[in-house]
């Protein structure tokens, strides 16, 4: 039996821009994924804080840096710029592994600067 155990996640991100008309999916600063441990094109989930929508889509990595989290395509319609979200990725874990494992937890502030780096519940940096 596997377990489907939170992976990776960035907590408190502003949506810094929108644009309709690219393919789809969510741009994130890639600086900001590697610390979360979520990989480009990985899939995640991304819960709007401000308005309670909820969309599926893929991590896009943004220019190392910019603090850039922009919603594309059909996505631009679940938020707007300032809005809060959350970012989490999933794994498939056995019983054993689970047991053991601490998810990354990247907390921003409003200017989606990193404020804490969490393992589970400790905070590491």
């Amino acid at each position: 039996m596997l377990l489907e155990m939170l992976k990776g996640k960035i907590h408190k991100a502003r949506i810094t821009m929108c644009d309709i008309d690219y393919e789809g999916s969510l741009e994130i600063d890639s600086e900001i994924l590697e610390k979360a441990g979520i990989l480009p094109y990985e899939k995640i989930l991304v819960v709007n804080a401000t308005n309670g929508k909820r969309l599926e889509t893929y991590a896009i990595p943004g220019k190392a840096g910019s603090k850039v989290f922009c919603l594309n395509g059909a996505a631009a319609h679940r938020g707007s710029v300032g809005d809060t979200i959350t970012i989490m990725c999933f794994a498939n874990f056995t019983p054993e592994e689970a047991a053991s494992f601490r998810p990354k937890v990247v907390v921003l502030d409003e200017n989606n600067d990193v404020t804490a780096i969490r393992l589970g519940r400790e905070t590491i940096a």
